[in-house]
């Protein structure tokens, strides 16, 4: 079954709509939404790097969630803009392999940060004596370049077994652009050691970094109700529940996705719908999280404006 398949160096993905007139419309939205994601982010970056007052560990660690955002959003974003105003929706296997390799650098990057300013937010709230202590800069740096590494080394190993199978041109890619499963839909190979890997990364950063980054919150709901000072517990539900609300939605809508890589098409659409959301409105909604619930943030807008 498998030789009589045509082995291609090229694949066809299925785009967003078969609509000729939705085109123009769907690359003038997501033009405005890639935008509004870079100027976003890009505004928390600078506030950050001009404003005294936020130069601390929690901002820092912002700091790198706006700019694994705009990297997150511009894997995707403009290939797909130049496929809707091209409309051929044609990429190359090497440029595929690549857009996959930086999709999941950034996206596991961005868990484990996550994770990372959970933690921090803990001894923020739970040991606030010992935080300059414990959260000192080379420790920030620290745990930032363990995030990075580790997501530089899972999009390694993935990309290399992806360079071990073979994809067939009969088949699209029933999605915009090259993300995990689609790419194990249109295999000739038998993609079953990659299958194995995903379900072991997905074990670990998926399930492992959901806890680490959701048992702290336990000691912090703890500590913020025995909070006598009304200002104080205000403050720190206000930080956590703009964290809690950019985890749920990343984690919400990267599950629905890669729960079950191996599904038919029949849900494609389903797919299509939620990897769109979670590579292109997520980027988008952080900083409105953070910036709309931060009220250092806005005092900063302020003053620079």
């Amino acid at each position: 079954m498998m030789k009589n398949q045509t082995i291609s160096n090229v694949l066809i993905l299925s785009g967003l709509s078969d609509v000729p007139s939705l085109q123009l419309p769907l690359f003038l939205v997501f033009l405005l939404v890639y935008l509004m994601t870079l100027t976003g982010n890009l505004l928390i970056v600078l506030l950050i790097c001009t404003d005294s007052h936020l130069q601390t560990p929690m901002y820092f660690f912002l700091g790198t969630l706006a700019c694994l955002d705009m990297g997150y959003s511009s894997v995707t974003i403009p290939r797909m803009l130049f496929d809707l105003y091209t409309q051929k929706w044609i990429i190359s296997l090497q440029a595929c392999l690549f857009q996959n390799f930086c999709f999941m650098f950034f996206a596991i990057s961005e868990v484990s940060l996550l994770a990372v300013m959970s933690y921090d937010r803990y001894v923020a709230i739970c040991r606030p004596l010992h935080y300059t202590q414990i959260m000192y800069w080379k420790t920030c740096v620290l745990l930032i370049s363990v995030a990075l590494f580790s997501g530089m080394i899972v999009s390694l190993i993935h990309t290399s077994l992806l360079l071990n199978l073979n994809f067939c041109v009969s088949k699209p890619l029933q999605s915009f652009f090259c993300d995990l499963p689609q790419l194990f839909q249109v295999s000739c190979s038998d993609p079953f050691i990659n299958l194995l890997f995903s379900l072991l990364i997905g074990t670990l950063f998926g399930v492992g970094t959901l806890g680490v980054t959701f048992c702290p919150y336990v000691i912090i709901l703890n500590t913020i109700i025995k909070m006598q000072s009304k200002a104080m517990r205000s403050k720190a539900f206000s930080t956590c529940s703009s964290h809690l609300t950019v985890v749920f939605i990343f984690y919400f809508t990267v599950f629905f996705n890669y729960l079950d890589p191996s599904a038919n098409d029949n849900f494609s659409e389903h797919r299509r719908i939620s990897s769109l959301f979670y590579a292109l409105l997520t980027p988008l909604l952080n900083p409105l999280i953070y910036s709309l619930r931060n009220q250092e943030l806005k005092s900063s807008l302020k003053r620079v404006l």
